[in-house]
């Protein structure tokens, strides 16, 4: 898989028909409300009446969230993903036959009660969108697949409304007709799709349905946070949703009042975010070299903040010039520092939101996610309501101004993330690790699949420079427990990422007894809970650039395992290329001091396939290792 890149994806039947069929599905919801803006606008109904639908619409789309998003991931749970997937797509045909009555009589009730099952139907679907990736996909494709599923949504979502909002201006009286057709047909096509999703399985087929949705949803949102990392992955992809509808509802507006648009210029600000989403999301994979990277998460973060602050700041005052179409609103002084910013903020929104999806897919388990997911589309829409109050509490009751409240908005996004970051220190220690690896190198990677998805591992690696176990991090796409010699474990600055990636310091025999026990101890309780253990038992760096013999510690940890009855695999690996980094011993002190001899140096990283921990000795390992290194140090 080392050449694979998220596009391959596309041509193959285990991602490509569900691909096809979320973003026909995000299409069609958005042709269909925006086709109800467009059938308002041309029956020439009050501005009250606009006014209440602009009111009722969210709420009544997003009720079904609160009301049936536990049921729906218990639902998930137990039946078998692409038949849930078919359902749900049959009911869209039957939901939007309903609607497409609504349009035909242009009558709102009918119409609005379609736009609530719209949401029952979206709420079904929310938990197998995500829970069903993990089912199809490898671990090291999970970045990319959400990439691909975060860009397609934003794409499909933007031409829905572009098309939705344009079928009773580019119809007339025809546009009841259209717009029903055309509803039908969309969800007629997403079912069609979904017929090719081939079997995914399901989570927890023997799961009791609880048909209380109270205690059901609290019990979902309890098992969400179990894990620390989990629950505040959770909780950023609900402020991603919080930020994206407080923006988004100021777009229209803003286009008008301080930018001097047409309804055409609102179109291109949405565009110029939803395009920078689907660069963003698609960059993912790539940045994050196909691991389930989260040190992406703070340059994400960041990134809105300062997009956001610039935005607020481009233009406070009110547009002297009305009316602007496209090309007159570019030819205007700041226009392109405008457009800068709206992309900036969708690109860094995607950067930010998808290796959390990623994580929460990849640290939950698979007879849980689904519930997780439905906690999590519980959350979102809490957040999203929480926003839309919030931006309209601020402008009625604050008399705010939209470039205030976008100024407010990146001010809340630093501090939250500031929050987020303190709280699970892990999301900015990844960031730092990433940031030095990709800055002093480039990393390539081979044989990394071989590293089980789920359960305890040991990894060995020979040793050849402090930067080691931060390289292997950035290389294995779980979280690693590197045990290390307690002096390099204690250097300054350094110490403080050892420490947040819960490193296991260790001291020799005769150095320090009680720290070596303790290590040993910690070894053991890591592997017991079904973690990756990484060890280098060369116990020292090298001073050659060759691999020293092996110390018979990775004995002593792979023996207990077996006498407690839980025998643990072990991974060989290798770094090819540390050797003439800044970092290791090949200099003297002096000449370390110095920039790496190859700024920006290739190395290489290599696993082997998986050996039984039973009866393997310190020496068979050494000898898998040197054959994985090579010649190259």
């Amino acid at each position: 898989m080392s050449g694979h890149n998220q596009f391959e994806l596309l041509r193959q039947r285990r991602f490509l028909p569900f691909f096809v069929t979320q973003c026909f599905g995000a299409f069609n919801d958005n042709v269909y409300r925006q086709a109800i803006i467009g059938m308002l606008f041309w029956l020439g109904v009050s501005a009250e009446q606009k006014t209440l639908y602009a009111t009722l619409a969210p709420a009544i789309f997003i009720l079904p969230y609160f009301l049936f998003s536990a049921l729906a991931g218990q639902f998930t749970e137990r039946t078998e993903k692409s038949t849930l997937i078919r359902i749900t797509t049959a009911m869209e045909i039957a939901i939007m036959s309903l609607a497409a009555v609504g349009f035909v009589t242009t009558s709102m009730t009918v119409l609005l009660v379609a736009l609530f099952l719209t949401g029952v139907q979206s709420t079904l679907f929310g938990p197998v969108k995500y829970s069903i990736l993990p089912a199809v996909l490898h671990p090291r494709e999970l970045t990319g697949g959400n990439g691909l599923v975060e860009m397609g949504t934003s794409i499909s979502i933007l031409l829905g409304m572009i098309l939705g909002g344009s079928i009773f201006a580019m119809t007339g009286a025809g546009g009841p007709w259209v717009a029903g057709a055309t509803i039908i047909a969309l969800a007629i096509a997403g079912n069609v799709a979904s017929r090719a999703i081939p079997e995914a399985g399901a989570g927890a087929p023997g799961l009791k349905i609880n048909w209380n949705p109270i205690p059901e949803s609290i019990a979902v949102l309890r098992l969400a946070r179990r894990q620390l990392a989990v629950r505040n992955a959770i909780l950023g992809v609900s402020w991603f949703w919080f930020v994206g509808t407080v923006l988004t509802s100021q777009l229209p507006a803003y286009a008008e009042v301080y930018l001097g648009g047409s309804a055409t210029l609102y179109i291109l600000a949405l565009a110029l975010f939803s395009i920078g989403t689907g660069v963003g999301s698609m960059l993912c994979e790539r940045l994050s070299a196909r691991t389930v990277e989260i040190g992406l998460v703070p340059l994400g973060a960041f990134g809105m903040t300062a997009f956001l602050l610039d935005l607020a700041l481009a233009r406070t005052g009110v547009a002297t010039t009305a009316g602007l179409d496209v090309a007159g609103f570019l030819q205007q002084p700041g226009a392109w520092r405008t457009v800068a910013d709206l992309v900036g903020i969708g690109l860094f929104t995607g950067l930010f939101v998808v290796p959390l999806f990623a994580l929460i897919q990849s640290r939950t388990p698979k007879s849980e996610m689904s519930r997780v997911f439905a906690a999590l589309n519980i959350q979102n829409s809490g957040f999203i309501v929480l926003a839309s109050l919030s931006a309209l509490a601020v402008q009625r009751w604050l008399d705010w101004s939209i470039p205030q409240v976008i100024l407010a908005l990146a001010i809340a996004n630093a501090l939250v993330a500031i929050w987020i970051f303190t709280i699970v220190p892990e999301f900015l220690m990844r960031f730092l690790s990433w940031v030095l690896v990709r800055t002093l190198y480039r990393l390539r990677t081979r044989g990394i699949d071989h590293i089980p998805e789920e359960g305890a591992v040991l990894v060995v690696c020979n040793h050849v420079s402090y930067m080691d176990a931060l390289i292997l991090s950035a290389s294995i796409p779980r979280p690693v427990r590197f045990v290390m010699y307690y002096r390099i474990f204690n250097i300054p600055v350094m110490r403080w990422i050892f420490r947040t990636g819960k490193a296991i310091p260790i001291a020799g025999a005769r150095e320090k007894p009680a720290l070596m026990e303790q290590a040993f101890d910690a070894i053991d309780a890591a592997l017991a809970e079904g973690e990756i253990v990484g060890i280098f038992p060369e116990g020292k760096l090298t001073t050659s650039g060759e691999i020293a013999a092996f110390k018979s510690g990775v004995e002593r940890i792979l023996a207990r395992a077996a006498a407690a009855g839980r025998p643990v695999p072990v991974v060989p690996m290798a770094l090819r290329g540390m050797w003439a980094s800044m970092w290791s011993h090949r200099d003297d002190r002096m000449g370390r001091m110095r920039t790496p001899r190859r700024f920006r140096a290739h190395v290489e990283v290599v696993a082997g396939g998986p050996v039984s921990g039973e009866g393997v000795t310190a020496e068979m390992l050494e000898a898998e290792v040197r054959a994985l290194r090579g010649s190259e140090a």
